[in-house]
């Protein structure tokens, strides 16, 4: 009898073992089926560094076609690149991540074009990117370019003391011809003189900021281009007699711009409300808070700022449908008087909002051929020295891409990690390490002998 209950008990116990363990691989398979199937994870970093930008997801909920991105590298590196290219296989199942032994597999290496370690091939159908460098941007660069299959050509336009793509002082725009290059744009550089033409491959042409008078040709040449169904990026800065190198009227320019529908006023935006003091400027660098619903400005939320800028009046033209971009706070106003430094409110300025920017279509009568344009009434603002300055860059690209008629790709881009460092004083590094070192272990011994006390 006694033995036929121990019995019972250990079939019994037995059972119960089987049940639990098989319920606990169930559990922790299910668990593992599920974190493999739909990988989330949760960023709480200040800039969402981990995050897959808003572009990169924008371009992986519209794949029509398989991606694959190949990573060749040695194992031991892996992981540096699991981090990455993990979040775009994550965002879709038509992309495909591949990691290579670019040593055990040198054949095929070769064979690839891999010609050092970390090297990145993105692939559609036939068509092979190679991204520059491990992150982001790159790497959603490349698969821009592969899936548009071509580049896009952007023509800077020099000749009358605009800023230069090849400057890479503070002035100058080799940060945005690195930022077009990077986003599968061809850059290069047109004079306009002695012969005032804009070449058939360029798809936008950019005006950055002409400080003296273009000659009529030169304007003649911007016109024709654009109402002939070309593409142009305009930024125009306030005519001030003040400043060390003046800036022209431009005159001819401005009655082309006229014609479209938008007037640059002859006037210098100030904007008193005090915002820009918190990132250590003045009132000449006036901020844009709100947008329009406009597609080059619909997605952005983050503050834009434009340095020395002047007003702009819009209206359509007789072929021209033109609509505002973004304008200044209401804590704003325009002076007329651009002769002095010194700023003196007068009851002739124009009070705020203003309008600093706006986008037109010219029909040209042509299907699909209509031109488009840009104006902005600044040219400081994608310098190399305020490119950076919260959304700008992102602005920029933005009107880029709908100039070219690649409006798929407006969103908000990749960003870099912010540099956000803990300054401590010696007697709190001190405190740290004392505590870490010393008083946490200490406290963790004492505990255990509590423990080992209470149960001796």
């Amino acid at each position: 009898m006694n033995n036929q209950w121990i019995k019972a008990r250990q079939t019994k116990f037995w059972a119960y073992t089987t049940l639990y363990i098989a319920i606990v691989v169930a559990v922790v398979g299910g668990v593992n089926f599920l974190a493999d199937r739909y990988n989330k994870s949760l960023d709480l970093t200040k800039n969402k560094q981990f995050t897959l930008s808003e572009q990169t997801e924008k371009i992986a909920k519209n794949l029509q076609k398989p991606v694959t991105i190949t990573y060749w590298d040695q194992p031991t590196k892996f992981q540096g690149a699991h981090d990455l290219l993990d979040r775009y296989k994550n965002l879709s199942p038509k992309i495909d991540v591949e990691y290579m032994d670019a040593d055990k597999k040198r054949t095929q290496a070769v064979a690839a074009g891999v010609k050092t370690y970390g090297t990145i091939f993105v692939n559609v159908g036939n068509k092979q990117e190679q991204a520059n460098s491990l992150t982001e941007e790159d790497v959603t660069g490349a698969m821009i370019r592969a899936l548009k299959g071509g580049q896009h050509s952007v023509c800077f336009l020099v000749g009358a003391g605009e800023h230069s793509p090849d400057d890479a002082d503070r002035d100058g725009y080799s940060a945005i011809k690195d930022a077009l290059e990077k986003n599968n744009y061809k850059t290069q550089t047109v004079q306009m003189l002695p012969k005032p033409e804009i070449p058939a491959d360029c798809t936008v042409a950019i005006l950055g900021g002409p400080t003296r008078e273009m000659l009529q040709p030169e304007v003649d040449a911007i016109k024709n281009f654009v109402e002939n169904g070309g593409r142009a990026l305009i930024m125009v800065d306030p005519p001030l007699k003040f400043a060390k190198v003046e800036v022209a009227d431009n005159q001819p320019l401005m009655n082309v711009l006229a014609s479209w529908g938008v007037t640059p006023d002859k006037d210098l935006v100030l904007d008193t409300s005090g915002v820009g003091q918190l990132f250590g400027l003045g009132p000449e660098f006036p901020l844009v808070r709100a947008y329009e619903s406009h597609a080059i400005v619909h997605d952005l939320k983050d503050a834009t700022g434009f340095p020395i800028a002047r007003s702009l009046e819009v209206k359509n033209g007789d072929k021209t449908t033109v609509d505002k971009l973004f304008q200044t706070t209401d804590d704003s106003f325009a002076t007329m008087n651009l002769t002095s430094a010194e700023i003196k409110p007068s009851k002739d300025d124009k009070k705020g909002p203003l309008t600093l920017g706006a986008a037109g279509t010219y029909k040209t009568g042509k299907e699909n051929g209509d031109g488009r344009f840009v104006v902005v009434g600044s040219s400081r603002w994608v310098t190399n020295g305020f490119l950076r300055f919260n959304a700008n860059r992102d602005l920029f690209l933005n009107m880029i891409n709908w100039l070219s008629s690649d409006e798929d790709l407006i969103s908000i881009r990749p960003k870099e990690p912010t540099d956000n460092r803990l300054n401590m004083t010696a007697q709190q590094m001190r405190v740290v390490e004392y505590s870490s070192v010393f008083m946490i272990p200490l406290l963790i011994v004492v505990a255990g002998v509590g423990v080992w006390w209470k149960r001796r």
